[in-house]
């Protein structure tokens, strides 16, 4: 799965909370999922009229299903797509932040602080459990969302 794959995530998946679109990814075993690391990208198809300002994180029903999704997917950050922002969506829409033209989307910080270093530790030990090791691709999603792990992070083995 090295090209991006997207999935359209419709109005009514939505609404019911449906996570149906995610079903291919649920069959993938660890390795598989780690080698389509990035690999994942959505589109959410929700109505909206022209003149509402709102982001899609900023949406309650998608942020809802978003944080179904992530709670049932904790692998989820690691292959959605990161150039063009998924990731970045994705974690929008679990966490407070704020966007400007100028400075484009900020986290709370300690709200990224926490989310991030939980997520890692969840991660590294499920991979770990699988004789997997992805810390290197844990450092580059903490990378795409501005967060810098000290040297010291990795206490354990790899």
């Amino acid at each position: 799965m090295s090209a991006v794959a997207t999935v359209e995530i419709t109005a009514q998946q939505v609404l019911e909370q449906s996570l149906d679109p995610l079903k291919p990814w649920f069959s993938l075993d660890p390795q598989e999922l780690l080698q389509a690391s990035g690999s994942l990208a959505f589109s959410f198809e929700w109505p909206r009229e022209a003149e509402d300002p709102r982001e899609l994180s900023e949406i309650p029903e998608l942020r809802l299903w978003s944080l179904k999704a992530d709670a049932l997917c904790p692998w989820l950050p690691l292959v959605l797509e990161r150039s063009s922002g998924q990731l970045a969506r994705h974690v929008a829409m679990l966490l407070p932040h704020s966007f400007s033209r100028h400075e484009g989307l900020r986290f709370a910080p300690e709200s990224l602080e926490l989310w991030m270093t939980h997520r890692l530790f969840l991660l590294d030990h499920w991979s770990r459990g699988y004789g997997l090791n992805c810390r290197g691709n844990l450092e580059q999603m903490a990378a795409v969302l501005g967060f810098e792990l000290d040297s010291s992070f990795w206490r354990g083995e790899p």
